[in-house]
C-alpha cells in the first residue's frame, strides 16, 4: 500500500475544497478510495483462494504449481513497483487508478473465457496482470491522499486502511474458500473482475484530475527515475526509512516459515493449531489498527513506528523461547495489536516527508526493499533454523528489529530539536 507539504495545494478546478477539516469519512477522496479497496480486497481474496484451492485439486497438490502462484503474485512488486511509481508520477492519479481497474477486469474475463475454452493454466495469468497494475495505481492512491488529506488526520487514514488490511485477513480466507467450494472456479474468477469493474465505477465519481503540464516525453523516463532515486538519497528521513524499511523486512521474513516450527518445537502440539496462532493474531491486528487511529493526534509516526517496532522485537524474543501455550498466545496476540503500529508509522512519515511530485517514485522504490528483504529472510529462514536451532533465529529477528529501532533515534533528536517530525529533513 506517499507527505503531505506545509503549504496546502490550491483545490482543483471546478471541484469543491480539496482538504477538508471535518471527519474522516467526510472527505470524498478518502471515502472513494476506502470503498474501492473493500472491493478490491474482496475480489482479491476470493481470487486468491479460489486459485490456491483450484490448483491444488487439478494438480493433486502438487508442490511446483502451488508455489508458482506465490511467484506469479509477489513478483511484479520487485519487476514493476519503481517502474509503476515513477509512471504514477507522471500520469494523473484518478485516471491512472480507474484505467488500471478496468484493464485488470479485462483481463481477468480473458482469462475466464480461455479457462472456459482453452487451459487451466492462464489462470495464473489473472493474478500476474492485477499484481502488476496495482503497482500503478497504489502510488496514486497515496498521491491523491497525499494531496487531499490534512496533514494531521493522514495517520488516522494510514490506520483505517491497516484495520482494513486486518478485516480481511480474518475474514478473506473464509470468503474466498466459502465462493471456491459453493460455486467454483468460474464463478470465482468472475466475482474477482465485477469487483474490480465496481472500484473503477467508484472511482470514476471523483473530481477530475487537475490539468498537468505536458508530460516530458517517454525518453526521459529513466532520467525521472534516477531523479527519484536520487530524492530518497537526499532526503535523511527517507534514507532512515529505508534502512528501517530493510530491517523490519527481513526480520518478518525470518519469522514467515517458521510459525509451524513453534506449534510443533516449542509447543508440542499438532501443525493445525497454526491456524488458532494466526487467528489471535489476525483479530489483534483489526484491534491494533482501531487503536492507532484512536491514539493518531497523541503520538508522531516515528514514535508509533518505534513503538511497534520494540514490541515486536519483545514478542519475539518470548515467542522464541516460550514452551507454554497461554504464554505463546499472548504474545502473539500483542505482537498482532502492535504490527499496525509499524505499517501506519512508516506510510505516514514517507507521506510526510515525500513532496507531492515525487510520491509514485518513492513509494516504488521503498516498498520492494521490504519485500526484498521479506522474502531474502523467508529463504534463509529454514537453513538458519538448521544452524542456530529455533529460539535463536528468533533472537537473530529481535536483532533486526533493533537495527530499525537504533537507526530511528537521529529522527527522534531532529524531531525534538526542530519542531514537528514533518519538518522536512533534507540534508544528509
Amino acid at each position: 500500500m506517499e507527505s503531505v507539504e506545509q503549504v496546502i495545494p490550491a483545490p482543483e478546478s471546478g471541484s469543491p475544497p480539496a482538504r477538508p477539516s471535518g471527519s474522516l469519512l467526510s472527505n470524498r477522496f478518502v471515502r472513494a478510495i476506502l470503498l474501492s479497496n473493500v472491493l478490491l480486497q474482496l475480489g482479491i481474496w476470493v481470487r486468491n483462494f479460489a486459485i490456491l484451492l483450484y490448483v491444488t485439486d487439478i494438480t493433486n497438490n502438487n508442490e511446483y504449481y502451488v508455489s508458482l502462484i506465490s511467484i506469479v503474485e509477489f513478483a511484479p512488486i520487485f519487476i514493476f513497483s519503481v517502474i509503476g511509481g515513477t509512471f504514477a508520477d507522471r500520469w494523473k492519479p484518478k485516471k491512472t487508478m480507474v484505467w488500471c481497474d478496468l484493464l485488470s477486469a479485462i483481463s481477468v474475463f480473458i482469462v475466464l473465457l480461455t479457462l472456459v475454452y482453452g487451459t487451466w493454466y492462464a489462470i495464473f495469468f489473472a493474478t500476474f496482470a492485477s499484481a502488476i497494475l496495482s503497482q500503478f495505481s497504489q502510488p496514486s492512491a497515496m498521491k491523491l491522499f497525499k494531496k487531499h488529506v490534512p496533514e494531521d488526520k493522514l495517520q488516522a487514514v494510514m490506520a483505517m486502511f491497516q484495520t482494513l488490511m486486518a478485516i480481511f485477513m480474518v475474514i478473506g480466507p473464509i470468503i474466498g474458500t466459502y465462493v471456491y467450494q459453493q460455486f467454483g472456479i468460474y464463478v470465482s474468477i468472475a466475482v474477482m473482475g465485477v469487483m474490480f469493474l465496481l472500484s473503477a465505477l467508484v472511482l470514476s465519481g471523483l473530481p477530475r484530475d487537475e490539468e498537468k503540464a505536458e508530460a516530458s516525453p517517454l525518453n526521459q523516463f529513466f532520467k525521472e527515475l534516477a531523479d527519484g532515486i536520487r530524492y530518497i538519497l537526499s532526503n535523511r528521513a527517507l534514507k532512515t526509512l529505508a534502512v528501517t524499511f530493510a530491517a523490519a523486512g527481513a526480520a518478518v521474513g525470518l519469522l514467515q516459515p517458521l510459525g509451524i516450527y513453534v506449534v510443533m518445537e516449542n509447543l508440542g502440539r499438532e501443525k493445525d493449531f497454526l491456524q488458532w496462532m494466526l487467528a489471535a493474531s489476525g483479530v489483534a491486528m483489526l484491534a491494533g489498527g482501531g487503536m492507532v487511529m484512536a491514539i493518531s493526534r497523541k503520538i508522531s509516526p516515528s514514535k508509533l513506528l518505534a513503538l511497534g517496532m520494540a514490541v515486536g522485537t519483545l514478542c519475539t524474543f518470548g515467542i522464541g523461547w516460550s514452551t507454554n501455550v497461554p504464554l505463546t498466545l499472548a504474545l502473539q496476540v500483542i505482537n498482532g495489536l502492535f504490527f499496525p503500529c509499524i505499517h501506519v508509522g512508516i506510510n505516514t512519515m514517507i507521506l510526510q516527508q515525500t513532496e507531492q511530485s515525487f510520491v509514485g517514485r518513492v513509494m516504488g522504490a521503498l516498498n520492494p526493499m521490504f519485500m526484498g528483504m521479506m522474502v531474502i529472510g523467508m529463504s534463509f529462514a529454514g537453513a538458519l533454523k538448521q544452524a542456530l536451532t529455533l529460539p535463536w533465529v528468533y533472537m537473530l529477528s529481535c536483532f533486526l528489529f533493533l537495527i530499525g529501532i537504533v537507526v530511528l533515534v537521529p529522527l527522534f533528536k531532529a524531531s525534538a530539536a526542530r519542531g514537528p517530525l514533518a519538518d522536512k529533513a533534507n540534508e544528509a
